[in-house]
Formats: structure tokens, sequence, C-alpha cells
């Protein structure tokens, strides 16, 4: 009587079972990876703008601070995109022929705003305050990473929930003294007064009630 089976089909099913067995595992695994890649939160991705602005030589090289641009960031939950007349205001004296700053001269001729991209893009359903975090002692570096050795801007951290969670549950290790807020390099070496703001805005925290985990602090 001839085989039913050849000789390696024990082999075959035993292959097949162990699939069946490992292959949601392995597939909620390699999803999991794929998810925190940097494919997928848009981690040290360059977003192409109509202009190619560099931080490096404007807030690095000259020493221009955060909040000649961005005038929102200690008053309100965004920092504003600068309008073309803060551009204006510097390059109607300097670099006035230059072909790459073009589109900011036809923005002013025109009054069209430059239509700048987002590099750092929460979802609609995630709100974070901007003024908040800087009046509470959170740097711009601690989401923004060093801007001032950026020629061009990349998104510096994932921003996802477990990324934003984790300062959350210890936020006195990203605070630092007020002075040190818009500085560069603002962890390297921690000073007492860093500590000493740490401590003070737990405090306030701690005072008002709020809990820092709370679904309703960044979904509203």
């Amino acid at each position: 009587m001839s085989q039913l089976f050849r000789p390696g089909a024990n082999t075959w099913a035993r292959v097949v079972l162990a699939l069946l067995v490992l292959g949601p595992f392995m597939t909620m695994l390699i999803g999991g990876i794929i998810q925190r890649s940097d494919t997928a939160t848009g981690e040290n991705r360059f977003v192409e703008q109509p202009v190619p602005f560099s931080h490096q030589h404007h807030a690095g090289e000259l020493g221009i601070d955060c909040r000649y641009c961005h005038t929102g960031v200690e008053k309100a939950a965004s920092a504003v995109v600068p309008p073309t007349h803060t551009c204006m205001s510097c390059h109607s004296q300097l670099f006035t022929d230059a072909e790459m700053l073009a589109p900011v001269r036809e923005s002013m001729a025109t009054g069209q705003p430059l239509a700048w991209k987002r590099v750092n893009n929460l979802p609609d359903y995630v709100y974070f305050d901007h003024h908040v975090h800087v009046n509470g002692g959170v740097p711009c570096a601690a989401c923004h990473g060093e801007v001032r050795r950026m020629p061009l801007t990349r998104q510096a951290a994932p921003l996802t929930m477990g990324w934003c969670l984790d300062c959350h549950r210890s936020p006195e290790d990203s605070i630092v003294a007020a002075e040190r807020e818009f500085a560069s390099a603002p962890y390297v070496h921690r000073t007492a007064a860093d500590r000493a703001a740490a401590r003070a805005t737990m405090m306030r925290i701690a005072h008002s009630g709020k809990d820092l985990m709370d679904c309703s602090t960044c979904h509203r």
C-alpha cells in the first residue's frame, strides 16, 4: 500500500501549527515595533518649508531669542508662527536681494501669509498648552531638542502618548530655572536653582489639586 503522506509531512504540519500559534504574537510584536519607529512617529523627520529657515543661524549664531518670533509661547496655548513682517523687520535691510527670500518679499507685497508647515504636529484630539509648560519651567529643548543646532528644523521627539506620560509621571526631572528655559542645552549641569524651581512647581501643582496623569489634562 502506497503512503498517503510524504516523509516530510509531519515537519510541515508542525511548522504550520507553530505559525498558527505564534503568528498573532509575532504580528503584534512587529506592529508594536513599527508603531514606535521613526517612520510612524515622525521623529527626526524634516519638513520642506517655503523658505529654508535656519534656526542654527538665527537662534544659534545670531543669538535671537525664541520669543522674538514665537511671541505666544509665554502667554498662549500656541507658540505662534511668526508673521511675514517679523521676518522683514530684519530682511528689509539685510539680504534684500537673496533668491531664497523671494517668497518672504512676495508675501509682504501681496499680504498673503507664508504657508509654513508644522514640524511638531499633534493629533486634533490632543491639547497642548505652550504657556503652561513654559511658565512651569519646562524649556523649549524638552520637546523641540537643540533647535539652535538645526540648519533645518526637524522633529526631535516621538511625541507619542507614552513619551508625554513619561514626563508627566516625573515632571520635576524636566523643569529648570526660569533663566535657563530659553537657553541652549538647559539640562547640562543642572543647578541648585533648577532643583529649587522644580520643587516650587511641584508644590504649586500639588496645591492646585491637578493630576497630570488625568486624561482630561491632554484630551478635552
